[in-house]
């Protein structure tokens, strides 16, 4: 079932890609084509002509938000008579598997890390949070693996807590898509950066309430600007097929793949395997879980069947 292009003419402004462009201004450019070439994903074909159109305007109106938010951090501790220190800014990136968010996350990366005053800019994916194949097969969970309860969201949470609230060195666990597996005793370590980049399928995901009024904060609670890379449902299917069958030519071939089984299948073999991973777990994720939360982003690119982000909506306000 295709989705129709959302109609948000109420609540937010929408932009041609030539009309959103136009808000770069003077924004520099501060990428070359090897810089795109290199921070892009595997199997996606963004360019630098996609970072002069959709994402120098972005850096523009992020730096313009991260300034103003700044301030209001500045104030709130000028009237609690507080030194201590930099608030982060933490930008949140949702949409579906294969949609291209780690792309847009290091490309986002690249240019806020050099804007004229060099802040200090961390990118997290919020795999390293999903909770251990063992624990995913005792639950029952392998085929739910990226849905919201195969995520440690206490350990989540305690993070982006530690995080915001400027302590240091917090460490966040690693996954590797290699072995599709956290690495038992491996941690990377975000140290108080200015600017904190999140992405993950679910991470503007809500939950009801409790009535007591003790609920669990969101992990979207901890944004400060949240983006969602949105595009047709027929699209992303292609996609993701498309990769699958690129990974069964190069990443499955190595035999520490958690995936090398599917290396030796033929590529009809392989298109069946895929067709039914995209079915019976991707899909119904998007489904139930992952395009429910697109209202709640502040910014919307929507992709056209290219992967060129053909249209954006920014939220009014």
């Amino acid at each position: 079932m295709e989705q129709a292009a959302p109609a948000f003419a109420t609540t937010r402004r929408i932009f041609s890609r030539e009309e959103w462009a136009a808000l770069r201004a003077d924004t520099p450019m501060t990428l070359t084509a090897e810089d795109v070439q290199r921070l892009r994903s595997f199997n996606d074909p963004s360019s630098l002509d996609d970072v002069t159109h959709i994402y120098l305007p972005l850096s523009r109106l992020l730096s313009l938000y991260v300034g103003a938010t700044q301030g209001l951090y500045d104030a709130t501790r000028t009237f609690l008579g507080s030194r201590d220190g930099v608030t982060p800014f933490i930008i949140g990136i949702a949409g579906s598997v294969a949609v291209g968010k780690s792309t847009t996350a290091r490309i986002l990366r690249a240019l806020l890390q050099r804007w004229t005053n060099t802040p200090k800019v961390e990118l997290l994916t919020t795999d390293g949070f999903l909770l251990p194949n063992a624990i995913l097969k005792q639950e029952g969970l392998m085929e739910r693996k990226g849905f919201p309860e195969s995520y440690d969201l206490p350990a989540l949470l305690a993070f982006l807590s530690a995080i915001k609230a400027g302590e240091r060195s917090v460490k966040a666990p690693v996954y590797s898509h290699l072995v599709y597996d956290i690495v038992p005793g491996e941690t990377v370590t975000v140290d108080r950066p200015d600017i904190l980049i999140v992405e993950g399928l679910n991470v503007l995901q809500t939950s009801r309430l409790p009535r007591d009024g003790r609920g669990a904060p969101f992990v979207s609670d901890f944004f400060d600007f949240s983006i969602y890379l949105d595009a047709g449902e027929e699209d992303i299917h292609r996609w993701y097929i498309e990769r699958f069958l690129r990974l069964r030519e190069t990443a499955f071939r190595d035999p520490a793949s958690y995936f090398h089984r599917y290396a030796a299948l033929s590529e009809t073999e392989a298109r069946t395997i895929g067709e039914g991973l995209w079915s019976r777990i991707n899909l119904v994720n998007l489904r139930e879980n992952i395009l429910p939360t697109r209202p709640r982003a502040d910014l919307i690119l929507r992709k056209g069947a290219d992967h060129r982000v053909e249209e954006v909506a920014l939220r009014r306000v």
